[in-house]
């Protein structure tokens, strides 16, 4: 998640991808043998742990925007959304198989961006690309010449990386910003991915560069790998591995609940969803999901951020995450996410929700 400062805020790659397609073999064996159907599709403990240990580990150096290590993040879940049989897009997603978006990121960066990483002490730190990870889960309506209409699920990869150490410590985990919302959309993939397909097509991606002001999803936005009429909805995951002590237990939060009709209908269908406790905080505008309301599509973030004081410190890590919370999170959204890819209702914005504004990314 970004601050509120005005520019808001590899080992071989064969390597990378083999070990991330082992690694998606070892975690699924977590289900029980012989379970039905439906209960393969329940999220397990043990995939969410792997995910987030894999991506908020030290060796991951922080996932910093733009890096080598952002790629890194972007491979491993693009290996991951193909070993559950999603569709490359190839075209627009032009590396690895069609599983991975290169994005381009400004040069120089703009001076507000670079002053907030001269103040992390991560000025330095080459920044050649951005990396978009995504896979399409093809509806039974999918037409090859479209119309089509898609659901989007997104989060972002990268994070902070290394910076001035606090307490001895300079890696900037990011545990729940934004590794978090990333195992969601993964495991979400995985379970969604299993039984009948669903009627709509549910397009996954994760953003490179949020951190840096969205330049991951602007890049999606200007190079879209669907077209963009083609989205019926947006949903970002930010910063779930904590509860939020505003809400009832085991509840998440939707930016700019207000602002259209899609919380109360997913709440209608069984998410343990409700509005935003920090409107003063603006979270609306904060993450990637602004961009796509920019542009007229109806996008959201869900999230639990109770304004911890470990938000964008070195002490977001692994330790301080409730995996039972994330866990039981990422479950709670996945029959809601099912009918909303299987339905014909689409959501809109209420008389004046809609935002008006300028794209973030540096401004």
């Amino acid at each position: 998640m970004r601050d509120t400062i005005p520019f808001m805020t590899r080992p071989s790659h064969r390597l990378m991808l083999s070990t991330a397609a082992l690694f998606s073999l070892l975690v699924a064996m977590c289900l029980p043998a012989g379970a039905q159907t439906r209960s393969r599709e329940i999220v397990c403990a043990a995939c969410v742990h792997a995910d987030m240990d894999f991506l908020a580990s030290d060796a991951m150096h922080g996932r910093g925007s733009g890096t080598r290590d952002e790629h890194i993040a972007a491979l491993y879940a693009a290996s991951l959304l193909q070993s559950f049989g999603l569709q490359p897009l190839p075209g627009v997603a032009l590396e690895d198989g069609g599983y991975v978006q290169r994005g381009t990121l400004p040069d120089p960066l703009p001076r507000g961006v670079l002053g907030y990483l001269k103040h992390l002490g991560t000025d330095a730190v080459p920044r050649p690309a951005t990396w978009n990870a995504m896979g399409l889960l093809r509806g039974t309506s999918w037409k090859d010449s479209g119309p089509n209409q898609v659901i989007l699920l997104t989060a972002h990869l990268d994070h902070l990386g290394m910076g001035t150490p606090v307490q001895g410590d300079a890696i900037y985990n990011g545990a729940d910003d934004d590794a978090s919302g990333t195992t969601a959309v993964l495991e979400l993939a995985r379970a969604l991915s299993k039984g009948p397909r669903p009627k709509r097509s549910i397009l996954f991606v994760l953003f490179g560069s949020e951190e840096l002001g969205g330049y991951g999803d602007r890049y999606f936005l200007d190079h879209p790998p669907v077209p963009l009429t083609d989205i019926v909805t947006n949903l970002e995951f930010e910063m779930i591995g904590r509860p939020d002590s505003k809400l009832p237990q085991r509840t998440l939060w939707l930016t700019g609940y207000s602002r259209t009709d899609l919380g109360p209908m997913l709440a209608h269908h069984g998410a343990a969803i409700s509005a935003d406790p920090h409107p003063e905080q603006h979270f609306f505008r904060r993450s990637d999901n602004y961009n796509l309301a920019l542009r007229g599509i109806v996008a959201q973030t869900v999230s639990s951020f109770g304004l911890h004081p470990d938000y964008h410190q070195p002490s977001d890590e692994l330790s301080r995450i409730d995996f039972d919370f994330l866990t039981h999170s990422i479950n709670s959204m996945v029959e809601p996410i099912r009918w909303l890819s299987n339905t014909t209702w689409k959501p809109s914005w209420v008389p004046h929700g809609k935002p008006n504004g300028k794209l973030l990314g540096g401004h």
